[in-house]
C-alpha cells in the first residue's frame, strides 16, 4: 500500500432540522474518505449561527486526529480558515495528544504536527445571554462529585450531558434526576477496518473532543460553562522520554484546560467557558469527598469508570475487576468504605486478585511506566497500598515496604 503524504480536511456541515453535524476527511492518495456524525439529541435554543460554526470548526479539526494517526502524514491540509491562536492551539494539542502513540509505535516522542494559520484572528463573538452550567458526565465517580459539589452549592441553571454509551449510561442518569442533554458520536467504520490491519494505532486524545463537543452543546442549549471533572493528578506523565513527558491523560492535563479557555477566551469574549471543577482536587480526596458527601451511597449501584464496560463488545456497565481503573478506583474507595461493601459493588476485589499484581506494581512506580489509563499518581498509588496492608498484610510480601 501507497503510505500517504498528506491528510485533508476535506469540509463540515450541520443540519438543524436532523441535529446532525457532518465532518468529512480524506486520504486523497488511496480514494480513501471518511465522514464521522454527531447527532444533538434535545431541544435548541435560538442560538448565534456563526458562534455555533466556530464551534463546529473546532470540533471538525479535533476530531479528525482519529483519522489522521492512520498515518500521520507530513502534510496537513485544512480547507477551512483557521487563525494563527487556532492552528497553535491544534498543532499543540495534537502533538502531545498522541505522543502515546508516538511511543508505543516507537517513533520519536516529538515528531511535529503542524497546522498552519490561513487567517488573521478575527474580533470574538459574544453570547451574553448563555447562563449556567453543563455538567459533562462519564459514568465514574469524577464528574459525579462535580454534580454533587454543584448541587450543593445551588448552581442555578444546571444541565448534564453526555456523548456516546447513551444505553449504558441511562441507569446513572435516571438516579441523578437531572436535565440530561445525549450526544451521539458515529465514527466511520473504514477508520476502524483500517485499526485492525496495517494503520498505526493507538490512544488518542479522547478529552480534547469531548471538550470541543461540550462548547457545540453550549450554543445549541445555551449554557455558560462547560464543567468537566478532571483532577490534579492528570498532570503526572505516565513516562518520560528524553526529558518529554508522555501522558495518557493529557487532554484531562491543567496544560490543556488552560489552553482550550485561552482559545474561547479568544473566540467568543469570555461568554463560554470550560473548567474543571476538580482541578484542585486529587484523586484520593475526590474519593474521599465521594463517600462522605453521601453519593458513593446514592450511585454505587449504577456509577462505573472501567473502560472495559465502555467497549462496543457490551450493553450495560460492569466492573472488570481485572484491569487499571479497576484496580485504582476499587483501591481508592477501600480507604473510606468497608471491604463487604465494596466487594458487592465491584463483584470482586481487584486488591487480592493475583492477576492484577503487574498493574499494581505499575500503579507503585516499580517497573518503567504506570499503566496508560486515567489513574491517580504514583504517590497515591502508594498511600492506597500501605492502606491496603492494614487490611490484608500479606500483600507487603507481594510489593515490599513502601
Amino acid at each position: 500500500m501507497i503510505k500517504p503524504t498528506s491528510f485533508t480536511f476535506v469540509d463540515y456541515g450541520f443540519n438543524q432540522k436532523q441535529k446532525t453535524a457532518t465532518f468529512n476527511y480524506a486520504y486523497k492518495e488511496l480514494n480513501l474518505f471518511f465522514t464521522e456524525t454527531y447527532t444533538f439529541d434535545f431541544n435548541f435554543i435560538s442560538y448565534d449561527k456563526n458562534a455555533l460554526d466556530i464551534a463546529l470548526k473546532h470540533l471538525f479539526i479535533m476530531a479528525g486526529i482519529s483519522y489522521y494517526k492512520a498515518y500521520l502524514p507530513k502534510s496537513i491540509i485544512v480547507n477551512v480558515l483557521l487563525t494563527a491562536d487556532e492552528a497553535n492551539f491544534f498543532s499543540n494539542t495534537y502533538q502531545n495528544g498522541l505522543r502515546e502513540l508516538f511511543y508505543k509505535n516507537n517513533l520519536p516522542i516529538n515528531t511535529p504536527v503542524k497546522f498552519k494559520p490561513k487567517l488573521h484572528n478575527n474580533l470574538p463573538i459574544s453570547l451574553p445571554n448563555n447562563k449556567g452550567c453543563l455538567i459533562g458526565i462519564g459514568g465514574g465517580k469524577d464528574s459525579l462529585v462535580s454534580l454533587t459539589m454543584l448541587q450543593k452549592e445551588n448552581a442555578q441553571p444546571l444541565t448534564t450531558w453526555s456523548l456516546g454509551h447513551r444505553n449504558k449510561l441511562q441507569n446513572l442518569i435516571n438516579s441523578m434526576q437531572t436535565k440530561h442533554l445525549f450526544v451521539d458520536r458515529k465514527i466511520d467504520p473504514k477508520i476502524l477496518e483500517l485499526n485492525k490491519n496495517k494503520a498505526i494505532n493507538g490512544h488518542i486524545p479522547i478529552s480534547a473532543i469531548i471538550a470541543c463537543t461540550g462548547t457545540v452543546v453550549n450554543i445549541l442549549s445555551g449554557y455558560k460553562t462547560h464543567v468537566v471533572s478532571n483532577e490534579s493528578s492528570a498532570d503526572e506523565a505516565t513516562v518520560t522520554i528524553n526529558g518529554l513527558p508522555v501522558n495518557h491523560q493529557y487532554s484531562k492535563s491543567s496544560e490543556f484546560e488552560n489552553n482550550y479557555q485561552n482559545l474561547l477566551s479568544l473566540t467568543f469574549n469570555n461568554s463560554l467557558k470550560y473548567i474543571s471543577k476538580l482541578r484542585n482536587l486529587n484523586e484520593l480526596q475526590i474519593t474521599e469527598y465521594f463517600v462522605n458527601s453521601g453519593a458513593f451511597n446514592k450511585y454505587k449501584a449504577v456509577f462505573c469508570s472501567c473502560n472495559n464496560a465502555f467497549t462496543g463488545r457490551y450493553d450495560k456497565l460492569f466492573w472488570c475487576g481485572e484491569c487499571p481503573k479497576c484496580a485504582f478506583v476499587y483501591g481508592a474507595l477501600s480507604i473510606y468504605v468497608s471491604q463487604k461493601e465494596l466487594q458487592n459493588v465491584f463483584g470482586s476485589n481487584p486488591l487480592i486478585n493475583k492477576n492484577n499484581i503487574p498493574i499494581y506494581k505499575d500503579l507503585l512506580g516499580q517497573t518503567k511506566t504506570k499503566p496508560f489509563d486515567c489513574v491517580g499518581t504514583i504517590i497515591e498509588s502508594q498511600l492506597i497500598m500501605k492502606n491496603a496492608y492494614k487490611l490484608y498484610p500479606e500483600l507487603q510480601k507481594v510489593y515490599g515496604n513502601i
